[in-house]
C-alpha cells in the first residue's frame, strides 16, 4: 500500500492512500492515521489534483554514515565497525517538488540518494528479528550535504542540518523489500549514482536494533540508511531526481537562497 500526505486547495493537510488503476493513480482519504488506527475511504480524486507533501512529519531523523563501502572509499574513509549515526532536524524535511535551498555559507553542496525507513511502531531495545514489526514502510530520501562545512566542522550537524536538506517522498510504500532495491540519482537527466540496498554494510534490521539501543524510536521517525557512491555537486537551477525501484521517484528543484 502507498500512503501519502496531501493538501487540496486551502484544506488542512491529510493522510491518503494511492489506488493504481489502468487509467492512472487516484487518491483516497484516510480516516485516522497510518501510524495508528485508520480506515481507507474510496479513492476518487486523480493524483494530479492534489498537492503532495512530505509523507511523514518525523520527530527525529536518524541518518547513517558510510553504510556503503564504495561511498566510504570515495571519501577515503574507513567503513565503521558499528553504525555511524547522526541526526538531521525535522526542519530539514521538504516534500516532492519543493525547493532545495542552497545556503550562502557553503560553496560545495552535494546530493546523497538514500532509502528511508519510516517507523510505524515505536520502541526501545528492539531486537533485529523483531524490527519488521516496527516498520510502517519506506520512502525515498535525499541527504543534502554541505561537504565543505562537513570537513571544516569535523562533526556534521551544520553540514547536514540546513532547512530543505532532507527531501522525502513521494509516498510511503508498505510492501517494499529492502533486500535488493536499486537506488539511482540523476541531476538534469544525467545519472550520478546507482547502487543497490544489498550493498549496505548494516541491514535495515541491524540499523533499527542499533538505533533503538541508543534512543527510543517513535512512530513517524525516519532512518536514512546511507548512500551509494557517486555523490556530486548541486547548483542553483538543477533538477535532482532520486528513484528507488519498487517505491518511486522523488524530484526537487535547486535554488540559491536569497540573501536578506
Amino acid at each position: 500500500m502507498r500512503f501519502i500526505r496531501y493538501q487540496k486547495g486551502n484544506e488542512v493537510a491529510a493522510f491518503g492512500w494511492i489506488l493504481e488503476e489502468p487509467a492512472g493513480l487516484s487518491v483516497g482519504p484516510v480516516e485516522g492515521s497510518p501510524f495508528g488506527e485508520f480506515r481507507r475511504l474510496e479513492a476518487v480524486q486523480p493524483l494530479d489534483s492534489v498537492h503532495l507533501l512530505a509523507p511523514a512529519a518525523p520527530a527525529k531523523i536518524i541518518c547513517v554514515g558510510r553504510n556503503y563501502v564504495a561511498h566510504a572509499k570515495e571519501h577515503n574513509a574507513d567503513v565503521p565497525e558499528v553504525p555511524l549515526l547522526f541526526l538531521k532536524p525535522p526542519t530539514a524535511v521538504i516534500g516532492p517538488g519543493d525547493k532545495i535551498v542552497l545556503p550562502p555559507q557553503s560553496q560545495q553542496i552535494e546530493h546523497e540518494a538514500e532509502l528511508a525507513v519510516v517507523i510505524g511502531r515505536g520502541g526501545r531495545w528492539i531486537r533485529p528479528e523483531e524490527a519488521s514489526n516496527h516498520i510502517l514502510g519506506y520512502t525515498v530520501a535525499l541527504d543534502v550535504t554541505a561537504r565543505d562545512l562537513q570537513r571544516r566542522d569535523g562533526q556534521w550537524t551544520r553540514a547536514k542540518g540546513f532547512d530543505t536538506f532532507c527531501p522525502i517522498g513521494p509516498w510511503i510504500e508498505t510492501d517494499f523489500d529492502p533486500a535488493d532495491g536499486v537506488i539511482t540519482c540523476s541531476v538534469n537527466g544525467e545519472m550520478r549514482q546507482m547502487g543497490s540496498t544489498r550493498d549496505m554494510v548494516f541491514s535495515v534490521r541491524q540499523l533499527i536494533a542499533f538505533a533503538s539501543s541508543v534512543m527510543t524510536l517513535e512512530p513517524g521517525d525516519l532512518i536514512l540508511t546511507g548512500t551509494p557512491s557517486g555523490v556530486g555537486p548541486l547548483q542553483a537551477g538543477d533538477i535532482v531526481e532520486v528513484t528507488i525501484e519498487g517505491i518511486g521517484t522523488l524530484q526537487n528543484p535547486v535554488v540559491a537562497e536569497a540573501i536578506r
